[in-house]
């Protein structure tokens, strides 16, 4: 009988374009930095890339769309992704198991020991938001516990939750996030940053920061990241976002702050069972360090 060793393995799927850098690395390289292998997949089991403006932050200035003029930046210097994130990526992008991700066709839960699903807003993400293999690979992954009895570690982050939001149980017909607590991008998130680049960034292009938009007669916000993932929660009060008195709470909410390997002030993350979830790029240092406590639990 072969014993397990101290290395624990963590799946981090991804779509083969437009996924967020910081979501996706920082994760990464914490959770490889605590001991533990993290492998990739892809639709095609070929190599991702990230959103590029979030690595340059070309294009997200209001002359983003001008040849050469591009890349000069101001917005995109705040947009894009921090310093350590964009080296995070770098590194990353060295890794062999990155580089020759498994497809999603092939994915088994009894293959891993752990499931990161990172976000991203981009047009491109919808492959991985509304591929039938992954959601039925991820409804499997947060039904089936292990051989001790306890379901697996399972983190999300910003759109990483819808896609655990379309998950459809087997046995019960409904998401597998139906009657857990969770956290995700919230409205107010998601609305500031899509009217500045609407407004004042790209206005050429101004659904760049919604990866849907809402039809005619459809109430504003109504396909956005918090108001989907509460229409597959049990009931709206489990989206738990941070509370006034909390502390740290103005760091926690400005949507300026993120946080860092050093500073968790500005995160917030809530956990429910084996089951953790952020809201955006400046929670995922403290996520990635919660998940790496998960998988030593579990270990």
């Amino acid at each position: 009988m072969s014993l397990r060793t101290s290395s624990l393995k963590v799946l981090i799927p991804l779509p083969n374009n437009d996924f967020d850098p910081t979501e996706a690395s920082v994760s990464w390289k914490i959770v490889r930095d605590a001991g533990h292998e993290v492998v990739f997949a892809t639709e095609d089991g070929k190599r991702p890339f990230a959103d590029p403006m979030m690595i340059t932050g070309e294009g997200l200035d209001p002359w983003g769309f001008i040849p050469v003029i591009k890349k000069l930046k101001l917005l995109g210097l705040i947009f894009r992704a921090r310093r350590s994130a964009r080296a995070a990526y770098r590194e990353m992008e060295q890794d062999p198991n990155f580089l020759a991700p498994i497809r999603y066709a092939d994915l088994k839960v009894a293959d891993f020991d752990g499931l990161i699903l990172p976000g991203g807003h981009a047009p491109a993400m919808r492959q991985y938001l509304e591929s039938t293999v992954l959601l039925k690979f991820v409804a499997e992954f947060l039904e089936n516990p292990s051989v001790g009895g306890a379901h697996k570690p399972v983190g999300a982050v910003c759109h990483g939750v819808v896609l655990a939001a379309r998950a459809v149980s087997p046995r019960t017909g409904r998401s597998v996030l139906h009657g857990r607590k969770t956290t995700a991008l919230t409205w107010t998130q998601e609305q500031s940053a899509w009217r500045v680049t609407k407004y004042f960034a790209r206005f050429w292009d101004p659904r760049y920061y919604r990866t849907y938009s809402e039809d005619h007669g459809e109430p504003e916000g109504y396909w956005s990241v918090e108001a989907e993932v509460k229409r597959a929660l049990a009931d709206d009060a489990d989206f738990i976002t941070v509370p006034s008195g909390v502390a740290h709470a103005k760091l926690k909410t400005d949507n300026l702050h993120r946080d860092s390997i050093e500073d968790s002030r500005p995160a917030w993350v809530v956990r429910d069972g084996n089951y953790l979830s952020a809201r955006w790029p400046g929670d995922v240092h403290t996520f990635a360090r919660e998940f790496v406590g998960l998988l030593t639990e579990q270990r």
